[in-house]
């Protein structure tokens, strides 16, 4: 065997085996059981999207089109495979989604041999991310994403940049049919996220609209709309879901990050917050219940995060920074949680439907003051107190 296909073999080894790592339980809270290992990262992408695999025109086996980071994955369970459509960063900077599968969710994630070809509109995107997969009630596997395109009216600011909802459906993952972006009237959008029912007979979405490119400005939370098509999607009308609120975890933005899952008690909803600190934006996730009947109308919202930055997650591209667009709900009502950390990998938790539920349900609103966070901790421990005692403790 000669020495470059001894190197190539030496690639593909190392890379099956990361492969066929197995991943363990590692800490629970008793609402959801975090796992040890990432479970994509860049050096799970295949070797033959990153190397010239051809001795004749690569003798040096050098890579020719880095991966920089695999992040913010929509998930769905597909042909009995836990599914993710995974944003995969270049060293370019550019966004693409891809596809990758496992057959438990936790572990064994495998990339389709191409990323996903997405079809352009009459305006090119610059760059895709972020894509919310709702396998809705019509039939179809909706994919909602961002597009990103320069600012036209801002093109001496080479940062500056417009964001708006793209959208494009499937039956297969494999063949996309891009349909026109969606029209709001309220600035741009991120994190749009299409509700797997009708509601009144016309498709329902979970919007955020923004001012700008990164600041949502004076407006922001997760919003509500209808349109009746989604082949010319249009939002008329938005209402205040979610609202952002001063000195807690989404005092500066939020968003809805998976499609809800929807329960006896209601919907149940996972979003992003971000806040403020002296280190730069802290993102964490959250958890919020709607009424069955009128989704845009919350009956929980539990204080503070449901999942933040822990440890090693709060290192890499953007740090201290866990993001989901992505959950999967099994035939047993396990719900399998798919988050990023730091803008650069992909790490699970595991919980279950009644976990979820009952964690919504029962934690404690945000009193919004010191005072009544003490009140309600005083609350919790009067009650332990008494119980311990109870208890012979």
């Amino acid at each position: 065997m000669s020495n470059f296909k001894n190197a190539v073999q030496s690639l593909f080894d190392a890379h099956r085996a990361l492969i066929n790592k197995k991943n363990s339980p590692a800490q629970s809270n008793g609402i959801y059981q975090r796992w040890a290992n990432p479970i994509i990262t860049a050096a799970h992408a295949p070797i033959f999207w990153r190397y010239d695999l051809n001795e004749s025109t690569n003798p040096k086996l050098l890579e020719r089109q880095g991966v920089n980071a695999t992040l913010n994955s929509g998930a769905i369970m597909f042909n009995g495979k836990f599914t993710l459509v995974v944003r995969v960063e270049g060293n370019d900077r550019k966004s693409f989604f891809a596809v990758a599968q496992s057959d438990n969710g936790v572990d064994g994630f495998e990339f389709w041999d191409h990323p996903i070809t997405m079809p352009q509109t009459d305006r090119p995107d610059t760059n895709v991310y972020d894509m919310r997969l709702t396998q809705h009630e019509d039939g179809y596997i909706y994919g909602l994403f961002c597009t990103e395109r320069k600012d036209l009216e801002r093109l001496a600011d080479t940062s500056a940049a417009e964001a708006q909802c793209g959208i494009a459906r499937t039956k297969d993952l494999v063949n996309w049919e891009r349909l026109p972006d969606l029209i709001t009237y309220s600035g741009q959008q991120r994190n749009v996220v299409l509700h797997p029912e009708f509601v009144d007979g016309k498709y329902a979405l979970y919007t955020r609209p923004q001012d700008g490119f990164i600041s949502v400005g004076g407006g922001g939370g997760i919003g509500w709309g209808l349109t009746d098509s989604m082949e010319r999607a249009e939002v008329k009308e938005e209402v205040i879901v979610d609202e952002k609120v001063y000195h807690t975890i989404k005092e500066v933005k939020n968003g809805q990050g998976p499609a809800p899952i929807k329960t006896p008690q209601g919907w149940l909803h996972l979003a992003h917050g971000v806040r403020n600190t002296a280190a730069g934006l802290r993102y964490v996730l959250y958890v919020f219940m709607t009424e069955l009947e009128r989704p845009w109308v919350v009956t929980h919202r539990p204080a503070g995060h449901f999942i933040a930055p822990d440890g090693a997650e709060r290192v890499g591209d953007v740090s201290n920074v866990v993001f989901t667009n992505g959950w999967i709900q099994t035939d047993k009502d396990e719900v399998f949680i798919y988050y990023a950390s730091s803008d650069t990998r992909m790490h699970v938790a595991t919980s279950t439907v009644e976990q979820l539920v009952d964690y919504a349900i029962n934690t404690p609103e945000d009193g919004l003051t010191s005072a009544a966070s003490v009140e309600a901790r005083n609350a919790l421990i009067d009650g332990n107190l008494a119980a311990m005692k109870a208890l012979g403790l």
